[in-house]
């Protein structure tokens, strides 16, 4: 909890003690009961999620039976539902009364609604029920769970005895004694299930109220495996509402670290190809003399042995050098020059010898600037990839921002547009419910994929939000080669609610890669131009001849002042609108300065997107 006391201190307020917390706190059920429970402990795999979203807890005790009923005995034998179909009619006037077996019995059953949860309360019903010893008790336990039939008759005349002498009609105490014999099967040790509540609890209320510090800290607990990190990521931006900065040399530690109540800055340690000893060399660096002014700088400054090329070359992917030259394609130019320099400082250092330059300053010559000059910068699919490979997810963008123009043309919605829309009034009896059926069209990038039983499912992610999509086996066979991770695709269907999971899902029919959709149906491109462009029609030309002999029209549309107006190439110059050629035209012309257009959509009649 460093950084919760660092800034309680910094307030004049008391150090944080997690073990004086609330045990009633609204925020930590709220979070609970909405299901945003990833890395709080032992809340956080997906069938715990779906219990949690069926069950809602809003008192300790519900959180201490979570624990002891997400095991597959509870879960198998009926005992999960009567536990929360209890719970949630406990109030309501119409529904039949919790079936205590005794009256005797409320004080024990009811934190469980009437179930036999744990072992504990087996033992309390021995004893209040009929007589038994605190030590008989637990024999009796210990044999019901070990199911001797010669223990078990002997027990069940110790028992029957002891509830008549309490004037327990026989047949009732007889039926009492078989459902804990039932439940004991399945029964749990309380006081195990409350120690792992209570860190749920204390995790759950972190999260709630202090979700910069706890994410950082989870994150950097798990920043040694990338696909963790990007799941916690994505839970950052759409649980918590957080904002992850990139990594940055001159800013990030080696963990994840707190910038703010909102904020949180991506940690070097968490970078592929990057070491401990590397980031230790570059931090310690930056302490003890300042920030890197330029990559000219930083391998002057630094051990070459330990932040070699492979370093530095992940570093540069990830945008940790960002503002050390004029853009990634120029750091990656000049690298050569730059390790050469380094290497020469080394060795200048070794014999007490410095050049002209004056090599341990902290400027740059301008000859070495001058030999590699500003390059174009990289463009937006280059740079994401660079970006997914070192940190395992683009996060100065999202591969569908190219295509935010195109999405009206193929998609029915964004994803967050199902995942919010209201959920179904009607309900079905246990089981996995599905309610709507609509016909859809959303894109993605496949973020997820995995077997479950007879069906394989992805995750689809747009940066507007995520949705399960599943195919039958002959689907996924039929899409195989398309259904691989980070593919941008168009993913048709029918959206449907599962009431067991809570959300909306989709069950797919047909998948397209979007790329290709769009290189299949554009039939018009338009460059916008301005007079201050200076663009070279020469260079132009030549860069659309690569890609001649498609059905997609070409125009330049003039803007600015003086002369407007459009001018269209011939059909000679028809391209194939390729992902390349749209990357080149932004390079040449700038983002937003390029308009696809398509023929007039299919009729509603004829389209499969409903």
């Amino acid at each position: 909890m460093p950084a919760i006391n660092a800034r309680r201190a910094a307030a004049g307020e008391a150090p944080f003690d997690i073990n004086a917390l609330p045990m009633d706190d609204q925020a930590t059920y709220d979070l609970m009961a909405a299901a945003r429970t990833t890395a709080v402990f032992q809340l956080e795999s997906r069938g715990m999620k779906d219990l949690i979203r069926r069950l809602k807890p809003d008192t300790f005790e519900d959180i201490v039976a979570l624990v002891a009923l997400f095991r597959p005995g509870p879960l198998e034998s009926g005992m999960v539902g009567d536990f929360i179909e209890r719970k949630h009619s406990r109030n309501d006037p119409l529904a039949p009364p919790i079936d205590y077996l005794h009256p005797s019995l409320q004080p024990v059953l009811a934190p469980t609604y009437g179930v036999i949860l744990y072992q504990e309360q087996v033992m309390q019903i021995a004893q209040v029920l009929a007589g038994y010893t605190l030590g008989g008790a637990d024999m009796l336990r210990r044999a019901m769970g070990k199911k001797k039939p010669e223990e078990m008759a002997k027990q069940r005349s110790i028992f029957l005895a002891g509830a008549v002498k309490n004037n327990v009609p026989e047949a009732q105490a007889a039926h009492i004694f078989d459902l804990m014999e039932k439940f004991a099967g399945y029964g749990f040790n309380k006081s195990h299930s409350a120690a792992y509540a209570l860190l749920s609890y204390q995790t759950g209320w972190l999260k709630a109220h202090e979700p910069a510090s706890f994410m950082a800290a989870v994150l950097s607990a798990d920043m040694d495996h990338t696909d963790k990190v990007v799941g916690l990521l994505y839970d950052c931006r759409k649980e918590v509402g957080l904002t992850v900065l990139p990594p940055h040399v001159n800013l990030s530690s080696y963990e994840f670290a707190v910038v703010d109540d909102k904020t949180i800055r991506y940690g070097l340690g968490a970078i592929k190809g990057v070491g401990e000893g590397a980031v230790a060399a570059i931090v310690n660096e930056r302490r003890a003399k300042g920030e890197y002014t330029s990559l000219e700088d930083l391998c002057r400054r630094l051990d070459l042995s330990k932040v070699n090329r492979r370093v530095l070359e992940a570093l540069i992917r990830s945008g940790s050098l960002d503002g050390l030259a004029a853009n990634r394609a120029t750091l990656f130019k000049r690298l050569d020059a730059a390790l050469a320099l380094g290497e020469q400082n080394s060795k200048a250092n070794e014999t007490g010898q410095h050049d002209i330059f004056g090599l341990a300053a902290a400027h740059v010559p301008d000859a070495v600037r001058a030999s590699a000059p500003d390059q174009p910068e990289w463009t937006d699919s280059v740079r994401l990839r660079g970006e997914r490979e070192t940190l395992g997810r683009a996060i100065s963008g999202h591969p569908i921002d190219r295509f935010l123009n195109d999405l009206p043309r193929f998609i029915t919605g964004r994803i967050v547009d199902y995942l919010e829309a209201d959920k179904p009034q009607a309900s079905a009896e246990g089981g996995r419910a599905f309610f709507g059926g609509k016909a859809v069209a959303i894109a993605g990038v496949l973020e997820e994929i995995r077997k479950r039983g007879p069906r394989t499912e992805i995750t689809l992610d747009d940066d507007s939000g995520r949705i399960q999509c599943s195919f039958f086996d002959e689907q996924y066979q039929q899409y195989r080669e398309l259904l691989v991770k980070d593919a941008l695709l168009l993913v048709e269907g029918k959206v449907r609610f599962d009431e067991f999971a809570n959300t909306w899902v989709l069950r797919a029919s047909k998948v397209s890669e979007l790329e290709r959709l769009r290189e299949k149906e554009a039939r018009r491109i338009v460059l916008r131009v301005k007079n201050s462009d200076g663009l070279s029609l020469d260079r132009l030309q030549a860069l659309l001849s690569q890609y001649k002999g498609g059905n997609c029209h070409v125009a330049l549309q003039f803007m600015g002042t003086g002369a407007r107006g459009t001018f269209s190439f011939g059909a000679e110059w028809n391209v194939r609108p390729t992902p390349t050629l749209i990357e080149e035209l932004e390079t040449l012309l700038g983002r937003g300065r390029i308009a696809v257009l398509y023929s007039p959509p299919p009729t509603p009649s004829a389209s499969s997107y409903g």
